[in-house]
């Protein structure tokens, strides 16, 4: 088996998409095929040993659509003239030679040059879909290029050339509309590619000069230099330097990030106001920005469920209406003895309100411009089936640690008793959690670098597993464990248990440090949770979620004080992986359109249970990005109520374009029938639809919400 891709020219809506399936798809020894109606490019994965690249060619040749080999081109190559504007070329050619014919028709007696410039117009309108036209006929497969050649053929057959050529320029006006909106949402894509600069600043690593490089020859390992207000060129890791970066392109942060020693830097971000020195962790073709913008493109083909009604719906309506327009012209003549002019002209009225074109288009451009708003801000979505099952959501499962709280546990509270202060119980804690591995010391160690402490290390460190540890700090023995350790070593009076237990019953745990002799103090560690969690599951609710649960394998205490916190209406903890699958199958169950919320790695399996799968979090992680239906790529829980709204929206304008579409088209197939509609009146309407739905969902791509 072989893959290759092709550029298609004339690859602009899915009525292409469509013709290319029967042709290509249905072809010996052509396997499966992939669209990217953005970038117009067909992937075949086909035997070649039944068919080559040249047949596959010659075969979307006979479609009326050009191909040649998918070749990448860089930011500053420019396509040929005519490929990139031959249809605007062409359109304005048609409408030039519309109007002096018309003037011809109007100023002076009609005459042969009259009807010269109505026919050129005719001529430059129709060729671009003249070919796909012929190709409906001959597999007598109706669609709107036929409908539209019909309509021309029919008026010119009845001497009506004036709106002959009026309706092959608005047409030709129409598919030229299309080709611009799928571009802009192409541009709105391809800005994000222009985020990276084209250059990479390298430091050599003997000589420790500086050397511009093209991004593509920097290699894994290198070491930039990235000034202030410079872009970063490539995914990477800072080796020296400090300094705040912007990644609002990418993430949707409002505010910059800081950045030190350690932390990871991504291409297109920007630095703001500190050198940094980073060292290279990804090539150029796999940054995280490269992977945001493939599968941005690449969500295209995963079509939503009003997209393949339209598809189903026009695909049924073209050859009725053309039947109904038949019948049309020739009943009335044939059994009334009505004017065979009169009703051929209302049966090419009919042809032309039947063409699908505003309906048709109506749903992808709504979900290209909704995939695209939502990648900008930051809401990586795999397709237009997971925009809209966003926005019908009815239960929300959200896993604990790192969903609904930070996923690092920090020092909550400091107590210190018998006479200690603050800064002496830190000190001795710092000494002794040196030495250990465990989570809750490593969040010592940060409590104590934010307040400056300085120690030595004590000695001697022996851990006692399950409990804590024992260590020698300035020749004096000490001890550091849980409330548990507390009873065992003796020393538990009334007042440390009852303030242990409130600080556990809010979900902390408790770290004591203590001598052989008395208690030196208590100290609390949890996982942080979200700044206003609470906030963010009301908003989610408000917009149509009735029931937001908590799934965590973290221990009962700690899952019913977050539970209160955050405002969640059920809580299920000390959860397996497996368990959690089964809690997620039954909220499915329950409710049939549930999103499972998790790191897009451990809640895999649960997230795959869903209906819509969510990764918190997933800048950097590819797991997490190739796991998930949604990346939300900053650590940000407000995303979720923002992608339901941006969701809605989404729908309620592709409701709105659909119903449009159709309501014009009722309205004009009755006024056709009444005699009271005209050939250019009527694609006039369909081309004014066509431009009204297309700005009407141009508007998601302002996506401020």
């Amino acid at each position: 088996m072989e893959k290759e891709s092709f550029k298609v020219q004339g690859l602009d809506c899915a009525e292409e998409v469509t013709l290319l399936k029967k042709v290509v798809g249905s072809a010996k020894g052509v396997h499966e095929l992939e669209f990217n109606i953005l970038q117009a490019k067909m992937v075949v994965l086909f035997d070649p040993s039944l068919i080559n690249e040249a047949d596959l060619i010659a075969l979307i040749k006979t479609t009326g659509m050009q191909a040649t080999v998918w070749a990448e081109r860089t930011p500053s190559e420019k396509m040929p003239f005519f490929e990139q504007h031959g249809r605007l070329f062409l359109t304005i050619l048609s409408a030039l030679f519309l109007l002096i014919g018309a003037s011809f028709h109007f100023f002076a007696s009609p005459s042969f040059l009259e009807k010269m410039f109505y026919f050129l117009a005719i001529l430059c309108g129709t060729w671009y879909f003249l070919p796909k036209a012929l190709f409906s006929l001959r597999r007598l497969s109706p669609d709107m290029n036929l409908l539209m050649l019909i309509a021309i053929l029919g008026a010119m057959a009845i001497q009506q050339w004036f709106e002959g050529a009026t309706v092959a320029f608005l047409f030709s006006l129409s598919l030229l509309l299309e080709q611009w909106s799928v571009g802009r949402a192409r541009r709105a894509i391809s800005a994000l590619m222009e985020l990276v600069p084209a250059k990479a600043r390298v430091i050599n690593p003997v000589t420790g000069e500086l050397e511009e490089k093209a991004i593509e020859a920097v290699g894994v390992g290198a070491l930039l230099l990235v000034k202030p207000g410079e872009k970063i060129p490539l995914d990477g890791t800072v080796v020296r330097g400090t300094s705040s970066v912007d990644q609002s392109p990418i993430t949707g942060e409002s505010l910059p990030v800081f950045k030190q020693e350690g932390d990871e830097l991504f291409a297109g971000t920007l630095n703001k106001e500190g050198a940094l020195e980073c060292s290279v962790t990804k090539p150029a073709a796999e940054t995280t920005l490269s992977r945001i913008i493939l599968l941005v493109e690449e969500a295209r083909a995963k079509r939503s469920e009003s997209e393949q009604w339209v598809e189903t719906f026009a695909r049924f309506y073209t050859p009725i209406m053309l039947f109904f327009s038949v019948l049309v012209m020739l009943i009335p003549p044939l059994v009334f003895a009505a004017s065979w002019v009169d009703w051929i002209y209302r049966g090419l009225v009919l042809l032309v309100i039947a063409c699908p074109c505003a309906l048709v288009i109506s749903t992808p451009v709504s979900i290209v411009c909704g995939l695209t708003a939502a990648a900008k801000a930051g809401v990586l979505i795999k397709g237009g089936i997971f925009l809209e099952e966003a926005g019908k959501l009815k239960a929300l499962a959200l896993d604990k640690t790192g969903t609904l709280t930070y996923g690092h546990p920090q020092v909550q509270t400091i107590h210190p008793l018998n006479g200690h202060t603050v800064t002496e119980l830190m000190e001795l804690a710092v000494a002794l959690e040196r030495s250990s591995e465990h989570p809750l010391a490593r969040a010592i160690l940060h409590k104590g670098q934010e307040m400056g402490i300085q120690v030595e290390n004590a000695t001697n460190f022996q851990a006692i597993k399950g409990k804590g540890a024992l260590a020698t700090y300035q020749d004096k023995l000490y001890w550091l464990g849980s409330h548990r350790f507390i009873h065992e070593m003796g020393q538990e009076t009334e007042e440390i248990h009852e303030k242990a237990l409130a600080l556990e019953d809010e979900g902390h745990s408790i770290l004591a440090l203590g001598t052989e002799d008395h208690v030196c103090g208590l100290i609390s560690i949890a996982d942080h949770p979200r700044e206003h969690i609470h906030e963010i599951i009301a908003s989610t609710k408000r917009l149509g979620v009735e029931e937001v649960v908590m799934l965590t394998g973290d221990n009962l205490p700690t899952a019913r004080a977050l539970a209160a916190l955050a405002g969640v209406d059920r809580y299920h903890a000390e959860l397996l992986p497996e368990e959690k699958v089964e809690a997620v199958t039954a909220l499915v169950k329950r409710w049939e359109k549930v999103a499972m919320v998790g790191d897009g790695i451990n809640d895999a399996p649960a997230m795959a249970a869903s209906t819509l799968g969510i990764a918190m979090g997933a800048m950097g992680t590819d797991a997490a990005i190739e796991t998930a239906d949604v990346a939300l790529m900053s650590d940000d829980l407000s995303r979720i109520p923002w992608l339901i709204r941006h969701s809605i929206r989404v729908l309620r304008v592709i409701k709105m374009n659909i119903g449009f579409s159709l309501t014009v088209k009722g309205l004009f197939i009755a006024l056709a029938l009444l005699h009271m509609a005209t050939l250019w009146m009527a694609i006039a309407a369909d081309t004014g639809a066509s431009i009204l739905v297309i700005f009407n969902a141009m508007r998601l791509l302002r996506a401020k919400y």
